[in-house]
């Protein structure tokens, strides 16, 4: 067993001084602004009609729309870390809508805010977006809100919020800037033979925009070959120092593993990404490559960056919605299930720390050689307790599994693997009965029940409980 290190020298201990300043300057490099990190482009509306029938035929609409904008200028301010308000015409006439859309030009979503009846611009205007709208009806303004539950069932990305409460716009346009992270991210999957990976893919680009890369796996033994030692040194002992303990893995398997994360980082930055995930139990194994991935997937899901197991597409998009809007770093688990105590474990090689929130402290870890192959290194992160928390997985573009559970603290055991969590559920019999869409989950801690359902609507995917 390689134990803490021993107490610094003199000497050591002045170096160590720097090990901060790098790791922050190491998180900055592979942080470099994105795209998918700027605030939303959302284009707001106004929608009447040339003449005004409901709420009042006397209806002065310049000072409807004045008082709206007083009132928006405020949401927009306390929003400015999510939003960008573009626009703000008034609409009358179906023929407005085009041009006006083409004025707009490369925008994220539409909030709509009709002020009477009838709304001749209203349909047109949601036939044409390609981005999610948002209709705020303020009571007595129009009967435009009837027609939004009809046109979610078509699919489109359409939601509603009824409100005299201008706070109540809080999260949708969160949710915006989550429709824009998506739409601007970029994923990098090491695999050698993309194949039906591929085709996930093309149906996560058509649907949320966001960009896949695929590698063959010389790309990361350039990468790791690249890294500077002396980095790579500081790098391990900056983990180990953070560690309880270091149980198995050796120290070349340690320094192997953050070597890894920085070859990581640097293809992110080169490939402006901001996501990774490798076929680590299949084309691409865990032992083929020059370090192990986990510890690297475990950092950057610390960072509000995503590292993902197994090339695995469809929890990668689960992590992106849910870490984008929450701040909650995703725990992609393999789930095992106890009826007896109507509890199911979720066990992976790879957690994040702060599984609180990324501005949470972080829990302790242990540093462990990967259970299923007994080489490598990762960290078995002693899981938080007392929480509720959210289980998804998207099932493609179009559709969300959903459940909650209670989190009861972690599990230390020799089977399965090193981070685990066990958690009390609902009916685990009747999930079990349901279980399909393979294996992965992601765990999520907090409830996001409500924000995902928002989410469903704005980007039109279906939430299944599967409880």
């Amino acid at each position: 067993m390689w134990t803490r290190p021993c107490p610094l020298s003199r000497r050591q201990f002045g170096l160590s001084l720097g090990l901060a300043p790098i790791a922050r300057s190491l998180h900055a490099a592979a942080t470099e602004p994105l795209p998918c990190d700027e605030p939303a482009a959302v284009a707001r509306v106004y929608l009447a009609s040339e003449r005004v029938h409901w709420p009042k035929p006397t209806l002065d609409v310049a000072q409807d729309v004045a008082d709206v904008e007083t009132r928006l200028a405020e949401v927009a301010r306390r929003n400015a870390t999510h939003v960008r308000l573009l626009g703000g015409e008034i609409l009358r006439t179906p023929e407005e809508v085009r041009p006006w859309l083409e004025r707009m030009g490369d925008i994220d979503g539409v909030l709509m805010i009709p002020l009477s009846q009838p709304t001749p611009p209203m349909r047109p205007l949601i036939d044409a977006l390609q981005v999610p709208g948002l209709v705020f009806s303020r009571p007595y303004a129009t009967h435009a809100w009837a027609r939004v539950a009809s046109l979610q069932k078509e699919g489109r990305k359409l939601d509603v919020v009824a409100t005299t409460n201008y706070g109540d716009l809080d999260p949708y346009l969160r949710a915006f800037r989550t429709a824009r992270h998506l739409r601007k991210s970029k994923v990098l999957v090491g695999i050698t033979t993309p194949g039906a990976r591929q085709q996930i893919a093309d149906a996560y680009h058509r649907h949320f925009g966001t960009s896949f890369q695929f590698l063959t796996g010389r790309e990361f033994v350039d990468a790791f070959r690249a890294v500077d030692a002396e980095l790579a040194r500081k790098a391990t002992d900056e983990c180990v120092r953070g560690a309880l303990r270091v149980v198995e893995p050796s120290p070349e398997e340690i320094s192997n593993g953050l070597r890894f994360w920085l070859a990581l980082q640097e293809l992110l930055r080169r490939e402006r990404a901001n996501a990774a995930t490798i076929d680590c139990f299949g084309t691409l194994a865990a032992n083929t490559l020059p370090g192990y991935p986990c510890i690297a997937f475990s950092k950057f899901n610390d960072a509000g960056l995503y590292g993902v197991c197994e090339a695995d597409l469809h929890s990668a998009m689960t992590q992106m919605l849910v870490t984008s809007y929450s701040s909650m770093p995703g725990f992609i688990s393999d789930p095992v299930f106890d009826l007896s105590r109507n509890e199911v474990i979720h066990a992976h090689c790879v957690a994040a720390t702060k599984m609180r929130g990324l501005n949470a402290p972080p829990s302790p870890y242990i540093i462990r050689n990967h259970l299923e192959t007994n080489e490598g290194a990762v960290l078995q992160v002693l899981m938080p307790a007392g929480e509720t928390v959210t289980v998804a997985r998207f099932d493609g573009p179009r559709r969300m599994l959903l459940s909650t559970g209670e989190a009861l603290g972690p599990v230390s055991s020799d089977r399965g693997c090193r981070s685990q969590v066990r958690t009390r559920v609902a009916d685990a019999a009747r999930w079990l009965r349901n279980y399909g869409s393979g294996l992965h989950r992601v765990v999520f801690y907090g409830d996001h029940t409500a924000a995902i359902g928002m989410l469903s609507r704005l980007m039109a995917f279906e939430v299944v409980h599967e409880m």
